[in-house]
């Protein structure tokens, strides 16, 4: 995928554990969903189609089903601030499914997030929520350490909503 259209260098870097470019700032949010199987379909039909950020109460534009390389989305916040973004990457392995996006002019920040359902050894299912970014626009510069609290806050409320996405109508054992 061509790197023309993004805000940033490092287009897919997101797969690589751990890796923040040089004046970025990384944020790895890791929540525990359940156990099993069906939390881990559940779980990544949630991230792939779209429901999980449907279900955070943001606005979600995009004109795809699910999530594909090329495909892009606009997140709108408060109605006011528009995020447009581009699919990266996606998985959708045995024991791990999800995608990364990166952002386009317009974004108020810059770089990429990713959103990956993992199920471990043990049975454990996993949502790890990764990203760098730097402010892109004024009013992101001028908020400084509290927008990174509120993408912390985000990638945590990710967590929170897809636990309830991934458990939807399962007994618990």
């Amino acid at each position: 995928m061509s790197s023309a259209d993004f805000t940033y260098d490092h287009v897919g870097a997101t797969r690589k554990p751990g890796f923040c470019p040089p004046g970025f700032h990384p944020l790895h949010v890791r929540t525990r969903l359940g156990e099993g199987e069906a939390v881990f379909r559940q779980g990544s039909e949630a991230v792939l189609t779209w429901e999980l950020h449907r279900a955070l109460g943001v606005g979600f534009d995009t004109s795809a089903d699910r999530a594909a390389p090329g495909v892009d989305v606009t997140v709108t916040l408060a109605g006011v601030v528009r995020a447009p973004c581009r699919v990266v990457w996606t998985v959708e392995e045995y024991r791990r499914a999800g995608w990364a996006y990166g952002t386009l002019p317009g974004h108020p920040e810059c770089g990429e997030e990713s959103f990956v359902v993992d199920r471990t050894g043990d049975g454990t299912v996993w949502l790890t929520v990764s990203a760098f970014s730097r402010p892109a626009r004024w009013y992101a510069r001028a908020a400084g350490p509290a927008a990174r609290g509120l993408q912390q806050a985000y990638a945590r409320r990710c967590g929170t909503v897809l636990r309830r996405l991934a458990t939807k109508g399962l007994k618990e054992f």
